[in-house]
Parts: structure tokens; C-alpha cells; sequence
């Protein structure tokens, strides 16, 4: 039997199992003295068995594989974060990535976002859908009225002549910007996700079609783009993306002012709310 550091899995898994409810699972609790789980619920849970189980909880037996592991995290109704960690204890790397549809983002996020006046930021999921953003940057990437999200990156790059008239090289804005998301959807597992998305585009706009087939990789990390807006003029803006932490599936865009000009910029923009 191993212990200490070399039980760090049957450990943690032990520690999530006696704090289940087994109440509120469905068990009876009369003369229970197990806290939470007992081992063989567990075990029933995610369909293994109770004695490979208990063998697990004590170091013997070797370690779980990838699917079994996933099975027991979701008996134990571990959160993301847990089931990383089960799996960074089994095999020093996190589980593969899992594509999560999303459709918004949580208030404190939007307050962020909201308090970086004077710099475009935004939120966008792995399939490149933008699902929370501030005023400066619905202004920036398009009407008013595109303060409603979700909206697809790619599908207002290629299908809105407003986007394309915004850069002012577009053509290699749109190569980057198909890269970048192959890319992602690729790291998120998503490919699947998006295919009604890529033949739509591929149908509409013989630009994407032909950028999809040459197969480049990008990532978009950060950079200096000049952008040609109707209202605030000439800009040059500073981008920068952060993963979303606790949210692998979310990135953080935000695009900084490169100089007191472009800021002054901004601001007229934001004054005329358009």
C-alpha cells in the first residue's frame, strides 16, 4: 500500500466522496456512519467496481484510466477545477479539453469590462462567438445595436461591410483572424460545434473559403492593429487576450489606446455613440 504523497489521488478522492450529501442523492441515512459516499456507492455511481474502488482510495491497484477517472469525477460531482486536479494527481496533465456551449457572462465579469472605458474589450468563447463586451467596443466593431450577443467574430468579419471597411489591410486581418480561430476551436475540441458555421461561410464568402482551405495556425496572443473608424478616424490600439481564469473556454480581449491621441479618439467616439 502506498501512502502520503504517492496516495495523493485515493486521498482527494476520499476527501470529495465524504463530502457528498447522501441524502440528497437518494440514499437512506439511518444508522449510516460513513460521511457522505460510502465506497461502494461510489463506485455504483460510475460504474466500477466497489473493490477496484476501494483499492484506488488506498494506493493499490495502479492508477485509473482517462475515461474512468471522468466517470468517477462525475460521480463525485466534482466542478471543473476538481476534476483538473484529479487528473493532475493521476497523470501530472489535465484532462482534455471539453467544448461548453456559452451563451453569456457573469455580472462581474460585465463590471469589468464596463470599468475599461476607454479601452475596447470583449469576451469571446473557443468558437469565437462574443458573449459579453463594453460600450467601446460595440462602437468599435460595429452599430449600436451590436451590443446584443452573442454574435460570431467570424461571421461579422466576412458578412458585414462595415468590418471590412473598419480595417485597413483586410485581407490579411481575415487570414489572421481564420488562423487564430482553426487554431482554438481545434485547443477546445470544437470542430464539430462549428461545422454549420464553416459551410455557412464557405457558401457566402468565397474570401473564407479560400482562407480555410490554405489550413494556416495562428495564435492570437497580442499584437498592434490600425483600424479605420467612421466616427473616431485613424487608431492604433494595443490588443491583448487573457484566458478567462476558471473559464478555459473564455477569452479576455481588450485593445489599449496606443497613445493619448488614440485615446482622445476613443472618447469622441463614445460621445457621439457611434
Amino acid at each position: 500500500m502506498t501512502t502520503g504523497k504517492e496516495n495523493a489521488l485515493g486521498t482527494y478522492l476520499k476527501d470529495r466522496r465524504s463530502r457528498l450529501d447522501a441524502a440528497a442523492l437518494g440514499y437512506a441515512t439511518g444508522r449510516r456512519r460513513t460521511v457522505g459516499l460510502r465506497r461502494e456507492e461510489v463506485a455504483q455511481r460510475a460504474n466500477v467496481s466497489a473493490t477496484w474502488y476501494t483499492w484506488l482510495e488506498q494506493g493499490r491497484g495502479g492508477a485509473p484510466s482517462t475515461n474512468v477517472l471522468d466517470r468517477l469525477s462525475q460521480a463525485l460531482l466534482l466542478t471543473d477545477a476538481e476534476r483538473e486536479h484529479a487528473h493532475l494527481l493521476a497523470f501530472g496533465r489535465p484532462p482534455e479539453v471539453r467544448y461548453k456551449h456559452v451563451e453569456s457572462i457573469s455580472p462581474r465579469l460585465q463590471h469589468i469590462l464596463d470599468a475599461l472605458k476607454y479601452s475596447p474589450a470583449f469576451v469571446r468563447t473557443s468558437t469565437w462567438d462574443i458573449v459579453g463586451l463594453n460600450k467601446a467596443a460595440s462602437l468599435l466593431l460595429g452599430p449600436p445595436e451590436s451590443l446584443a450577443v452573442p454574435r460570431n467574430i467570424l461571421r461579422n468579419f466576412f458578412g458585414n461591410p462595415q468590418a471590412r471597411l473598419l480595417q485597413t489591410d483586410w485581407a490579411t486581418a481575415a487570414r489572421f483572424v481564420v488562423a487564430a480561430f482553426r487554431a482554438d476551436i481545434t485547443r477546445a475540441g470544437a470542430t464539430e460545434e462549428v461545422k454549420q458555421l464553416i459551410d455557412e461561410l464557405s457558401l457566402s464568402s468565397p474570401d473564407f473559403a479560400a482562407m480555410w482551405r490554405e489550413n494556416d495556425i495562428v495564435s492570437h496572443g497580442g499584437g498592434l492593429k490600425q483600424l479605420n473608424h467612421p466616427v473616431a478616424g485613424m487608431l492604433s490600439l494595443e490588443y491583448s487576450s487573457f484566458a478567462v481564469d476558471g473559464r478555459s473556454d473564455l477569452t479576455l480581449v481588450i485593445y489599449q489606446p496606443a497613445t493619448a491621441e488614440d485615446t482622445k479618439r476613443i472618447r469622441l467616439m463614445l460621445k457621439a455613440g457611434r
